[in-house]
């Protein structure tokens, strides 16, 4: 094994490592090279992940790859510099979507605390 391969095989483990780490159990190095999956992580459903562990990135060649080959899932470029953290690039449209989901949800958990303070509230002030 050449020594980028083997550097990239060691980046998209380190990443699969990660995500397991932040409680995607699944995650794992994807079989590209047998044809069964194209993408360098798996185990994050949805997104299609593109992995690149380089001190030279070109961003916009990684992203051009990822979005060819991420067959209708959120296509992310997840890359990491020696001695820095990992970071994850995805398209602005993308992230909005994103954005608005989490906004929805943290709505819904003010919602759902707000009701229960008033609730408690009330049962305080029942005789």
């Amino acid at each position: 094994m050449t020594n980028s391969r083997r550097k990239g095989k060691d980046g998209e483990l380190e990443w699969a490592k990660y995500c397991r780490e932040q409680g995607y159990l699944k995650s794992r190095r994807g079989q590209q090279h047998s044809g069964l999956e194209g993408e360098d992580v798996v185990g994050l459903p949805f997104i299609h992940q593109e992995v690149k562990r380089v001190e030279a990135l070109n961003l916009d060649k990684a992203m051009a790859q990822s979005i060819r080959d991420c067959q209708g899932k959120v296509p992310i470029v997840a890359h990491r510099k020696n001695n820095c953290e990992w970071e994850v690039t995805m398209l602005a449209n993308d992230w909005f979507t994103l954005y608005r989901e989490w906004e929805a949800s943290e709505s819904m958990k003010r919602a759902e605390t707000e009701k229960l303070i008033e609730e408690i509230i009330e049962g305080v002030n029942e005789p």
